[in-house]
């Protein structure tokens, strides 16, 4: 039967010169503790304890917050209509565009049509607007609308062929020999009101 063998780890005197330095300190903290006086200490400790209790406070409030979660924004639910806008080079930022475009919003709040606008860039003429506003009658929109010369001139062109689709045109147009799937609103005073009121009576005669 073999010996077992313990191991004994001694432990290594700290030296002569190290307990001095400890001793000095320990004596310097004492002292001073004494020139500061009871209620200094107390004062301290206490200071000490709010700043202990804050940071606990805010770990604990951190970990556990009862405050409910803030709803979630609603998302406003469209229709499957979409109301498409054709403009000039200067998209919505010309002054009839902008207006047409503000009439078209305000028309997508009560109707809930998803609205949008294309610009047409290069050559400002007919025949360079036709690609742009075909882009637009094969991307499904139910209710086209055209601002400026060549848009409109374009969109005329087109709405025999497009019956189901109804036309909202921006200018001086004459309603002799209209198409009946086809509105004209006047530029001026009150354009945005008659660009609104024509977009929601073309979705209301499609719904």
């Amino acid at each position: 039967m073999g010996k077992q063998v313990r191991q004994v780890t001694q432990a290594r005197p700290v030296p002569v010169e190290r307990q001095r330095r400890l001793t000095r300190v320990g004596l310097a903290v004492v002292a001073g503790l004494r020139a500061l006086g009871g209620r200094t200490i107390a004062m301290i400790a206490t200071a000490l304890a709010v700043v202990l209790a804050v940071i606990v406070t805010g770990i604990v409030l951190s970990r556990h917050d009862s405050r409910p979660p803030i709803p979630a924004t609603r998302a406003r639910h469209y229709t499957d209509t979409d109301a498409c806008l054709l403009t000039d080079h200067q998209g919505i930022n010309g002054s009839t565009a902008a207006t047409v475009w503000r009439g078209m919003q305000d028309a997508s709040l009560r109707t809930h049509t998803r609205v949008t606008y294309s610009s047409v860039t290069g050559e400002q003429s007919t025949a360079n607007a036709r690609p742009f506003l075909n882009a637009m009658l094969q991307s499904s929109c139910e209710v086209v609308l055209a601002v400026g010369g060549a848009e409109v001139k374009a969109a005329q062109e087109t709405t025999e062929r497009y019956a189901k689709v109804g036309f909202v045109l921006v200018g001086g147009g004459s309603a002799d020999k209209t198409p009946t799937n086809v509105s004209w609103v006047p530029t001026g005073d009150g354009l945005r009101e008659a660009v609104a009121a024509a977009v929601e009576r073309v979705v209301d005669a499609r719904n």
